[in-house]
């Protein structure tokens, strides 16, 4: 009787080692994730894109608020500026938002709000860059970036994989690299499930600075316009306050270009 319970306890400590040395393995077969990280921002955007963005924020007891909204971003090198100019309705029509977001580490980006009832372009900072946009639940940031990752904010991780609206994704856990880096994003960490065949996310997973899950994102109606992979629906269910946001782009146009003056303080102030 003791020999067959000494070899039930050394077969299941084997069946165990065997277990955890199949996950190392598996888990090693996951490409890293500062490389998928890559993969995303070298996707194809588009040197340029022109559309109409419409923006609705629905509150907890189900209140809809809808903003109309047209939308420029261009590509100078490996910097990106983005322009958006509020349309409808009356009370928010003249406001605009313009970016300027730069490949070096070292570098804070720029960005600028332009509110008319002040007449006045005001500066964000950095450190602001964490704030809610505008009533919506996306950060600054997240607006910037919008389907791509910042390489210099997280570590990361390739954890998991699944499978997101037929689509195979890696999960890509990310922390942010220190304290003060969370305190301005407002995320200590997030999960990236990101479509490995186009190399676009599909859904992000987003905790507060105390770590407490804050908010998802999903990206949808992923199809291509002018031979570009395009989310159509970017939705965010905020859990802390139970808001939603969902953002619809249409009559996307890739080929026509955008003026370089679109991408101006002065522009902001002049609108469409």
């Amino acid at each position: 009787m003791k020999i067959r319970h000494r070899n039930k306890f050394i077969f299941g400590i084997t069946s165990v080692l065997l277990l955890a040395l199949c996950g190392n393995s598996m888990s090693a077969n996951f490409p890293p994730g500062d490389e998928i990280a890559r993969k995303v921002n070298q996707r194809d955007e588009g040197e340029a894109v022109a559309r109409n963005l419409r923006m609705e924020m629905i509150d907890r007891s189900g209140k809809k608020r809808i903003r109309e909204t047209r939308a420029f971003r261009k590509y100078y090198g490996e910097e990106k500026r983005t322009a958006i100019f509020y349309l409808t309705p009356r009370n928010v029509k003249g406001t605009a938002f313009l970016t300027y977001d730069y490949p070096q580490h070292d570098k804070d980006d720029d960005q600028w709000l332009y509110l008319p009832a002040m007449r006045k372009v005001r500066r964000i900072s950095a450190a602001n860059r964490g704030d809610y946009f505008l009533g919506t639940d996306f950060s600054y940031e997240d607006i910037k970036l919008e389907t791509r990752v910042s390489l210099k904010d997280y570590t990361r991780k390739t954890i998991d994989e699944d499978t997101i609206d037929g689509a195979h994704c890696y999960i890509v856990d990310a922390k942010a690299v220190d304290e003060d880096t969370a305190k301005e994003l407002g995320y200590s960490r997030r999960e990236d499930c990101v479509d490995d065949n186009i190399w676009i996310v599909r859904r992000s997973v987003f905790w507060g600075i105390k770590g407490k899950l804050l908010k998802t994102v999903f990206f949808r109606d992923i199809r291509k316009v002018q031979g570009v992979w395009t989310a159509h629906q970017i939705s965010v269910e905020n859990h802390k306050t139970k808001h939603h946001t969902i953002f619809t782009f249409s009559d996307i146009d890739y080929k026509n270009g955008v003026e370089d003056s679109i991408f101006s303080q002065n522009a902001l102030r002049r609108g469409l």
